[in-house]
């Protein structure tokens, strides 16, 4: 899953060219700090039928694209190899990847310090997205330690990062946000699956589409921001704005070039964090020195999402 492409996407005669390189789940060999981090290898999993192999194209010029703005860039550690991404209270929670790497941190924005961090229980575990619920903060696991075992997850006390107890669940676990009321998970096809977030058991899903039905795969990182999902889709620089309940992309969010530090070993766009009080919108890569503010850019269509900015 972790080979560069450089991936070609038409909407309604705009060109985007999206360099990418890594997704929700990877094999690459483990090094704890690495100087020349060896290229990752291909993910043994490749995407299942109902999983295609590329994002469908916007070509009936319904579905808006957004372009961004950069409002501050901020250090950001690029031996993160980052799969979730949450603020709240002042602080950046963030989970992280990678084989004999992943971790649960603390971060503060401003210095990119790490505060806090526990490593996630090996072995054989890569972690992937987060969310804060409550007292609570939530990571998924990438893939089931074997293929006759269910998946394991992982449930953490928010102000010392104990780790509380596991649970199982049957996908592969990519990115996961809520809405308030329900956990929403995604497992790098066009299904967004609602869990309880008091027994975390699957109360509902979705298939996520565009406007002429086509499924959009690949959702990996997810945040919930007024309403709507914002989702990065691997292997493209695009994020998915989503209504929840219909599973329709109401929007894209373009934002090809925003790397413009390209020091160390920069890996795939991966993660969104939305500072609701402030109302500010983050985005960070795997692997990535940088942590960037953003404000998004009206396209030539209608805005039907909050935060643009002419």
């Amino acid at each position: 899953m972790r080979d560069g492409l450089l991936l070609a996407v038409l909407f309604g005669g705009l060109l985007v060219l999206s360099c990418a390189t890594a997704g929700g789940g990877s094999t690459p060999t483990a090094a704890v700090t690495p100087t020349a981090l060896p290229t990752p290898d291909p993910s043994p999993s490749p995407p299942s039928p109902r999983s295609p192999s590329a994002v469908p194209e916007a070509t009936d010029g319904t579905t808006p694209v957004y372009g961004y703005r950069v409002v501050r860039s901020y250090p950001h550690d690029p031996n993160a190899f980052t799969q979730g991404l949450v603020y709240t209270d002042g602080i950046l929670y963030e989970g992280t990847g990678y084989w004999a790497q992943s971790s649960l941190r603390k971060v503060d924005l401003e210095t990119g310090e790490v505060l806090q961090m526990v490593p996630l229980p090996p072995p054989g575990t890569f972690g992937e997205g987060i969310t804060v619920w409550q007292d609570r903060i939530i990571q998924l696991n990438w893939q089931a330690p074997a293929v006759d075992r269910p998946n394991v997850g992982f449930v953490y006390d928010k102000i010392g990062l104990t780790l509380l107890y596991t649970f199982t669940y049957p996908t592969e676990g990519w990115g996961i946000t809520h809405d308030g009321e329900r956990l929403i998970m995604s497992d790098g096809s066009a299904t967004l699956y609602f869990w309880d977030p008091d027994d975390l058991s699957e109360i509902g899903r979705v298939q996520v589409h565009d406007a002429a039905g086509q499924p959009v795969a690949r959702l990996n990182e997810l945040e919930f921001v007024d309403g709507l999902v914002y989702a990065n889709v691997w292997q493209t620089d695009r994020i998915a704005i989503i209504e929840p309940d219909g599973g329709l992309v109401t929007a894209w969010i373009d934002l090809t070039g925003l790397l413009d530090d390209p020091s160390g070993h920069p890996d795939v766009l991966n993660g969104i964090a939305y500072d609701g009080q402030g109302d500010r919108l983050f985005v960070t890569g795997k692997w990535w020195p940088r942590l960037y503010e953003i404000t998004l850019t009206r396209s030539g269509y209608l805005p039907l999402i909050a935060h643009s900015a002419p």
